[in-house]
């Protein structure tokens, strides 16, 4: 896929997200922000699909399969890689202080951490943190929109969709071209991704035994770890939805 057609499948995207949340409001039970819930349950049912026969199994193996030393340093790169990601979205939120930390984690972590593989800034009194884009238009004051399920992707809603697609477009790896080839972006995500799902292997499966519904589990915990991120871990009660 050429870098022209994968940017005018994200403009799609955010001109979709954009226009799903003007019209929506935030806030209320998860079922009140849950419009298309039937359709999403549908696309819960591909993804889970998906997870069991794909995304799960090449997780353990990924998990199993490497030492926590190596796995820890592939997290570490990986995010040292989204610096510039983080530090543009501390910046976008009015967050100089933040933003001052994350440009002295790059720098620190990409010279004396050998390219970001070792975790150097926060024994250094530099604590990591994680900004995107769908934060920064909740800090804007832009509605979540719509809960979505996007295969592959999992619980969205129609803010973090367009955060999604422009937190892709200002990664650095995303306009990295490997022998005129556009696989970098793709094998970033893919490491990424099921780095991250190794990580919630028992979570998910404890979640997943232990719901009534699964679905709506997913939904609630997707929504308050959301509201957590958007206000740095100061949890406000009054957001949080109803279990």
């Amino acid at each position: 896929m050429s870098k022209k057609a994968v940017s005018l499948r994200f403009a799609a995207i955010l001109f979709a997200g954009f226009a799903l949340a003007a019209c929506a409001t935030t806030g209320g039970a998860p079922n009140e922000g849950d419009p298309l819930e039937p359709t999403n349950r549908a696309l819960f049912d591909v993804t889970m699909a998906i997870d069991r026969n794909l995304t799960r199994p090449v997780a353990i193996v990924y998990r199993d399969g490497l030492p926590q030393g190596a796995r820890a340093g592939i997290r570490n790169f990986l995010d040292n890689l989204s610096s510039p990601r983080v530090l543009a979205n501390d910046i976008l939120q009015g967050e100089p202080d933040r933003a001052g930390t994350t440009l002295a984690r790059a720098v620190v972590n990409t010279t004396v951490g050998i390219g970001g593989i070792f975790e150097v800034a926060e024994d250094w009194g530099l604590p990591k943190h994680r900004e995107d884009f769908g934060q920064t238009l909740a800090v804007w004051g832009i509605g979540e929109g719509p809960y979505l399920v996007v295969p592959f992707l999992g619980p969205s809603n129609s803010r973090d969709l367009v955060g999604f697609g422009v937190d892709f477009l200002m990664h650095p790896f995303t306009h990295v071209r490997w022998a005129k080839k556009f696989y970098t972006p793709w094998t970033r995500l893919a490491v990424d991704g099921t780095d991250r799902r190794s990580r919630v292997i028992d979570q998910v499966d404890d979640v997943e035994r232990t719901s009534a519904d699964f679905y709506a589990a997913t939904r609630s915990i997707y929504r308050q770890s959301r509201i957590d991120a958007i206000n740095n871990g100061v949890i406000a009660v009054d957001e949080l939805p109803d279990f």
